[in-house]
């Protein structure tokens, strides 16, 4: 049978390779070739001097374009190459002790047998069946095995993906953290570079003080010390005058010298006003996220120049007030509100007031108390300067009196408003304010002192729109809005 089918190879060979046909095309002489191997034999030609093709076998002339495939050749080339077997494998399909096909599986012994061995004694009773049954079986098993491995080969490279996914999310994360932790680190610098200036300036204007107090002191027991040493001198030359020249001196200096006393100086206290204390980060941080957590919310505010007082001047970008005397007529301006105003929603902005020694922020909004008693921004009715800025007419407002005093303006059920005395460790240069109109809060914030609040109103009632509203009173200085971040 091997020797039948390699004479059959021979017809079914490429006459150039040599080789069973691939791809076959024929000639019209008749005469086949793989497809590569008379494509490269017409390209030679072509280039030759000859530039015509002819057949490798008889010579015969051809065009490129009437090569045709021979399906019919490439099937039998198929059918070789499926027989086409080695003597090894020849032999492996045989039993090697009856030398007939194994076409039988013993599922006892899991062995390839043949029909001789099916009746041997050795498998006598053994369940067997047919090689391509079991095959197919195992096929089937071996294919079921193969999609549950694939799926679980999904699942492995999921929850990898999930894992890188995750370690990724994990690293950015860290990074994030790492990042807040840094930032927070370089704020607590600042903050205990700005406290060591500020505890270092306090001594230092102490020290001024002390030291000049003292030195006024020491110059003035020097003089006193001066004075009586021209006394004492005096003294001694007349304590040698004749007595008549004594009992007639009219100086005064006798009289002088008895009542004479020493002015003892102004006593310095043994201790230092400011005694250093090491600032409590722990709050000072928490100030500062406060405040980085509201500035989330900055608007960007200019002044409204409608109904601007006679005694207000705006600047040209809308965003600073001064307030300047019109002499000799004594006029009371009613303050400035923003352009931009709010019906919801949260709201920050900054105010520059590190030029003026009075003022008054924060947000009004007009209430039906106000419209009925004194309408909106005129508080004529009030017997003071400050007895309109209460709650109750609509104004959640902090302000600075006589350059040192802050104070907040609470609800009272009196006429005169409560007027609160606010601590500053620190003047505020700086003032933020911050509106939750849901929450009925309005906030203030020392952002000189690194955010520190001043002064919070909680459960105000905004009936209406609420406006930001500043008042820069009689002091010329600037009040100025800032910029969102500046």
């Amino acid at each position: 049978m091997a020797l039948k089918i390699l004479n059959i190879e021979d017809e079914v060979s490429c006459p150039l390779c040599l080789e069973l046909l691939t791809e076959s095309l024929s000639l019209d002489c008749g005469h086949s070739f793989c497809q590569a191997c008379i494509t490269a034999n017409t390209k030679e030609a072509e280039i030759s001097l000859e530039g015509g093709s002819s057949c490798p076998v008889c010579s015969a002339r051809y065009s490129l374009g009437s090569l045709r495939p021979n399906q019919h050749l490439a099937n039998i080339v198929e059918k070789i190459r499926e027989v086409k077997l080695s003597p090894e494998e020849l032999k492996r399909d045989l039993c090697e002790r009856h030398e007939e096909k194994l076409r039988l599986f013993c599922k006892e012994d899991r062995k390839i047998i043949c029909w001789l061995c099916e009746r041997s004694q050795e498998h006598r009773g053994h369940h067997t069946f047919l090689m391509e049954e079991v095959v197919k079986e195992c096929q089937e098993k071996l294919q079921a095995a193969l999609e549950r491995l694939r799926k679980e080969q999904e699942k492995a490279e999921k929850l990898e993906a999930d894992i890188r996914e995750e370690r990724i999310s994990w690293k950015y994360q860290i990074l994030a953290e790492k990042q807040r932790i840094q930032t927070e680190f370089i704020w607590l610098k600042i903050i205990l570079d700005n406290e060591e200036q500020r505890e270092l300036q306090m001594l230092e204007e102490e020290e001024k003080r002390i030291l000049g107090n003292l030195a006024e002191a020491e110059a003035d027991l020097a003089q006193q010390n001066q004075l009586v040493k021209e006394l004492i001198s005096d003294l001694e030359l007349r304590s040698e005058w004749p007595a008549v020249d004594l009992l007639q001196d009219m100086s005064g200096i006798m009289k002088w010298s008895e009542i004479w006393t020493l002015r003892k100086p102004q006593t310095v206290s043994k201790k230092l006003k400011s005694s250093f204390r090491a600032p409590d980060l722990r709050a000072m941080l928490r100030m500062h996220r406060e405040l980085t957590h509201v500035q989330c919310y900055w608007v960007d505010i200019t002044l409204n120049p409608i109904n601007l007082s006679i005694n207000l001047v705006l600047s040209e970008d809308q965003r600073q007030v001064m307030s300047m005397p019109i002499w000799p007529v004594k006029y009371y301006n009613y303050g400035i509100l923003g352009s931009q105003y709010f019906s919801s929603g949260k709201h920050y902005w900054e105010i520059d007031v590190s030029k003026k020694t009075a003022w008054i922020l924060g947000v009004y909004c007009r209430t039906h108390f106000c419209d009925r008693k004194c309408g909106v921004g005129r508080g004529t009715n009030h017997r003071h300067l400050f007895s309109r800025y209460k709650p109750q007419f609509g104004y959640w407002v902090i302000g600075l009196q006589n350059k040192f005093e802050y104070t907040a303006f609470e609800e009272t059920s009196t006429s005169d408003p409560k007027v609160l005395t606010l601590s500053m460790a620190v003047p505020p240069f700086r003032v933020g304010v911050f509106l939750d109109y849901e929450a009925g809060i309005v906030s203030f914030f020392n952002v000189t002192n690194h955010g520190s609040l001043i002064y919070k109103f909680s459960k105000c009632c905004f009936s209406r729109t609420a406006y930001p509203y500043f008042n820069p009173l009689n002091c010329p200085g600037p009040m100025t809005l800032c910029p969102p971040s500046s």
